[in-house]
C-alpha cells in the first residue's frame, strides 16, 4: 500500500502528481506521513447576529438567494472573470456569501439548501460579508464533514493546492488503505508509551476529534522517527564493530617527538580528546569519532596527533579539507612538525596541473606519500591508496552527506575522524551521532583574548572607518566581509567591487586587496601570502576567508549586511581574528529595518561567544529541517521530530532502540519483524527514489 504511485490516486494527474513531487510526496505512504503543522478549531457554529468583523467563525444558514455575474469583457490586469454571491440566513439574521471566478457555484449550490461556511467577515453597508469562505453543503456526506464543523488540519502547500482538495484527497487515502498499513512499533513498546497504532495514529493526527488526540498522535510519530532514526544509528555502529580496522601499535617515543615541535602545550580539553581518540586507534575495530570543538580550540593538532601514529605504523593518511588555502596551511603544519620524520606530504586540489596529478596519483597508489591534504578532488574515482589507515575530514559541515562517505571507501575499513567546529549538545550530538564515537574539546588554549563585538547601524559608518583608520595606523591588518551569497552570480560580485573601490577610496593610503571564490587558485595563495606578509593592510572578501586563513596580526574584522548570515557562519567568520595576538575586533555593520529574526541573531551573536551555545540557539532558530539536514547519511528525513525541542523524546527513543538492539541485534524476533521490514522498505523506497532522480536529470 505504501509504494503505491501517487498518480494513481484518484483526481491526481501528471500536473498534481509534479506538484506532489516538489512537497516530497511520491506515493500513497508519502502522502499520510506528511502532516498537519498546525490546526483550526471549527466546531463552535455562531448565530448570524453574533458575528464580528475580522473574527474568524462558522456559520449554518439556508441559501435564501443565489446570483452569478459574468465580467461582460475582458479588462487587461483585471484577474476576476465572474464573481458569485449567495445570501445566507437563520433565525437570527442574513450575511452574504462572495466567491471570485468559480462559476460552477452556480450549478452546485441551490436556494433551499443548507450551506456551512467558514471566513472572517467583513461589515460594510449595514450587513456582514464573507468573501471567498470555504464552504460545504450539509446534504453533502461524501466528504464526512472534512473542512467544517470539526477540528481541522493546516497542511504547508504550494499555492497549486487548496487545503480543501489535501484533506479530500487525505481522507480518501485513509478510508481505502485503513488497517493495511504495516505499524513499525511493536505493541509492547506501543504498549508502555501508550501511544495508539498506525492506523488510529494516522487517522487522529488528520481527522483529530480532540485537541487532545491530535497531540496524543503527533507524539506518536515523533517518537517513531527518532525511535527508527535510533535503531539505524545502533545498527550501523555493530556494523562498524563487526570490521576490521588497521591495526596500530603506537609508540610513546613518536608522540613525544610530536609534543617537541609543537609551539605550545595542548590544553587538558585536548588532552582528553586525544586520549579518547588514542584508545579508539588501538581497538581492533575502525574508529568512528566526532570531534567537536569551539572555532579555534584547536581540533587541528590532535588530527595531527593521528596522523603521525597512522604514518608511523606504516598506513597513509588522507585530510579533505573544504578549501586550497586551508589545504595549503594544513599542509605547512603538518611539514613543520613531521619535519624529522621524513614523511612525505603533498597537496592534492583540481588546480595543479595534470603533470603533477598524475605523479601524485602514482605515489599515492604505490605508498610513496605518507599523508595527502586535499580538497573534494580526493574522492574522485581514479584516486587510489596503497594502505589508506586514517581519513580525517575538517570543517565536516561544508561538504555534503555523500561526499563523506566516499573518501573512506578508498581504504580497507580505515580509522575515520570527523571534526567539527559547528558543535551541538553532547546529549543532542550522542543520539544524532550514536553510530559515532564523540570525543568534545571545550576549552580554547591559553592566551587567547576573546573578541569585542561590536554592532553598529549604517549611520554610524564614518565611526567605524575612523576606528579602523586608527587600527591601521597600529600596525594591525583588517578583514572586511561582504555578503555574496552566490559566488557565480556576476552581479553580487559587482557589489564586492564596488565595496573594494570604496575602501581603496576611503583608506588611500594603505594597501587594499580583494579575495574570492572566482579568482583563480595561484592568484589566492599570492592574495594570502601577500596577507600573511602584511604587503596587503585590508583584505576586501567574500566568506571564502570563514575557513583556513589564520594571520596573527589580523584583529579586526567588519562583516557588512551581517543580516544575510547565518548565526553559525558569523561565529565561524569571527573565528578568523580569534588567533590574534592582540585585542581582536568584530565589528557588524547592519540595516537599520531588520527583521524580528535578523535582531535576534545578531543579538545573539553581538552577546554570545561560546560556540556551543550559539550552535544550540542556531538550532533554534533555523529549525531541524535545515540543521540537521547534512548531518547524516543514510537516515530517514525528519519530518514532524525536532530534536532540541523534542529532546526528552529523543534520549526515549535512544533508550528503547538500545534495549531493542542489545536484546536482538538482528531484528529476527517475530515480534520486532516489522521494525527491520520498514527499515528495508525504506531503503528500497529510497533507493529507488534516487534512482529516479538519476534518470529524470539524465
Amino acid at each position: 500500500m505504501q509504494e503505491v504511485p501517487i498518480r494513481y490516486l484518484k483526481g491526481v494527474g501528471p500536473r498534481k502528481e509534479a506538484v506532489f513531487n516538489n512537497l516530497g510526496i511520491y506515493t500513497a505512504g508519502d502522502l499520510l506521513y506528511y502532516f498537519p503543522f498546525r490546526y483550526e478549531d471549527r466546531r463552535n457554529f455562531k448565530k448570524m447576529s453574533e458575528l464580528k468583523e475580522g473574527e474568524a467563525c462558522l456559520i449554518k444558514g439556508r441559501v435564501c438567494a443565489r446570483n452569478l455575474k459574468k465580467m461582460p469583457y475582458f479588462i487587461p490586469k483585471v484577474r476576476v472573470k465572474s464573481i458569485f454571491e449567495a445570501a445566507l440566513s437563520d433565525e437570527t439574521g442574513l450575511v452574504n456569501c462572495v466567491w471570485f471566478n468559480q462559476p460552477f457555484l452556480n450549478d452546485l449550490i441551490k436556494v433551499g439548501e443548507e450551506l456551512i461556511v467558514y471566513g472572517k467577515p467583513l461589515y460594510s453597508n449595514n450587513k456582514f460579508k464573507l468573501v471567498s469562505p470555504e464552504y460545504e453543503l450539509v446534504k453533502d456526506k461524501e466528504d464526512d464533514f472534512l473542512n467544517l464543523g470539526r477540528i481541522i488540519g493546516v497542511y504547508h502547500l504550494s499555492s497549486f493546492f487548496t487545503q480543501k482538495f489535501m484533506r479530500k484527497i487525505m481522507h480518501l487515502v485513509l478510508y481505502n488503505f485503513k488497517g493495511r498499513m504495516p505499524d513499525p512499533l511493536p505493541f509492547y513498546i506501543r504498549k508502555e508509551k501508550n501511544v495508539p497504532n498506525i492506523a488510529r495514529g494516522l487517522e487522529e493526527i488528520h481527522f483529530p476529534g480532540t485537541f487532545e488526540e491530535a497531540e496524543c498522535a503527533r507524539e506518536r510519530f515523533i517518537f517513531q522517527e527518532l525511535f527508527l532514526s535510533q535503531i539505524l544509528v545502533y545498527l550501523r555502529k555493530a556494523k562498524h564493530r563487526s570490521q576490521k580496522g588497521p591495526l596500530f601499535k603506537i609508540r610513546e617515543e613518536v608522540l613525544k617527538k610530536i609534543r617537541k615541535k609543537l609551539p605550545f602545550e595542548l590544553t587538558l580539553a585536548q588532552e582528553e580528546a586525544f586520549s579518547q581518540i588514542r584508545s579508539s586507534l588501538e581497538k581492533p575495530y575502525p574508529m568512528h569519532c566526532l570531534l567537536q570543538g569551539d572555532v579555534g580550540c584547536g581540533k587541528t593538532v590532535v588530527a595531527i596527533f593521528a596522523a603521525g601514529i597512522c604514518v608511523d605504523c606504516g598506513s597513509q593518511a588522507a585530510f579533505m579539507v573544504p578549501t586550497e588555502v586551508l589545504a595549503y596551511q594544513h599542509k605547512q603544519t603538518l611539514e613543520r612538525i613531521f619535519k624529522e620524520f621524513k614523511f612525505k606530504i603533498e597537496v592534492l586540489t583540481s588546480s595543479l596541473s595534470k603533470k603533477k596529478i598524475e605523479k601524485i596519483k602514482v605515489e599515492l597508489k604505490e605508498g610513496k606519500i605518507n599523508i595527502i591534504v586535499g580538497t573534494h578532488s580526493l574522492i574522485q574515482e581514479k584516486i587510489e591508496f596503497k594502505k589508506l589507515g586514517l581519513v580525517v575530514i575538517d570543517e565536516q559541515h561544508r561538504f555534503g552527506v555523500a561526499q563523506r562517505v566516499l573518501l573512506p571507501k578508498k581504504g580497507v575499513n580505515p580509522h575515520c575522524l570527523v571534526m567539527s567546529a559547528t558543535p551541538i549538545p553532547r546529549s543532542l550530538a550522542l543520539s544524532l551521532y550514536g553510530d559515532l564515537d564523540l570525543a568534545v574539546i571545550k576549552e580554547l588554549p591559553k592566551g587567547r583574548i576573546s573578541p569585542q563585538t561590536i554592532w553598529v547601524k549604517e549611520e554610524k559608518r564614518k565611526w567605524v572607518y575612523d576606528f579602523l583608520k586608527t587600527k591601521l595606523e597600529e600596525g594591525r591588518q583588517i578583514f572586511v566581509i561582504y555578503p555574496v551569497i552566490e559566488e557565480s552570480v556576476d552581479e553580487d560580485l559587482k557589489s564586492l567591487e564596488v565595496m573594494h573601490k570604496e575602501i581603496c577610496k576611503q583608506f588611500s593610503s594603505f594597501s587594499v586587496g580583494m579575495f574570492h571564490g572566482k579568482i583563480k587558485s595561484q592568484e589566492k595563495l599570492k592574495v594570502i601570502k601577500e596577507f600573511r606578509e602584511k604587503k596587503i593592510n585590508i583584505l576586501v572578501s567574500t566568506t571564502v576567508v570563514e575557513v583556513g586563513i589564520n594571520i596573527e596580526n589580523a584583529s579586526v574584522m567588519v562583516v557588512e549586511n551581517p543580516e544575510r548570515f547565518g548565526l553559525a557562519q558569523l561565529h565561524q567568520l569571527r573565528g578568523r581574528i580569534q588567533r590574534s595576538i592582540y585585542q581582536p575586533h568584530f565589528i557588524l555593520i547592519s540595516k537599520s529595518n531588520l527583521s524580528q529574526i535578523a535582531l535576534r541573531r545578531l543579538g545573539i551573536i553581538s552577546q554570545e561567544t561560546n560556540g556551543f551555545k550559539i550552535a544550540e540557539e542556531d538550532l533554534k532558530l533555523r529549525g531541524p529541517g535545515d540543521f540537521f539536514g547534512n548531518l547524516q547519511h543514510g537516515l530517514p528525513k525528519l519530518k514532524i521530530a525536532n530534536p532540541l525541542r523534542d529532546l526528552e523524546i529523543l534520549n526515549q527513543a535512544r533508550s528503547f532502540a538500545y534495549k531493542v538492539i542489545k536484546e536482538d541485534p538482528y531484528l529476527e524476533k517475530p515480534h520486532h519483524r516489522c521494525i527491520k521490514e520498514h527499515l528495508d522498505f525504506w531503503f528500497q523506497q529510497n533507493a529507488n527514489q534516487r534512482e529516479s532522480n538519476a534518470n529524470t536529470h539524465k
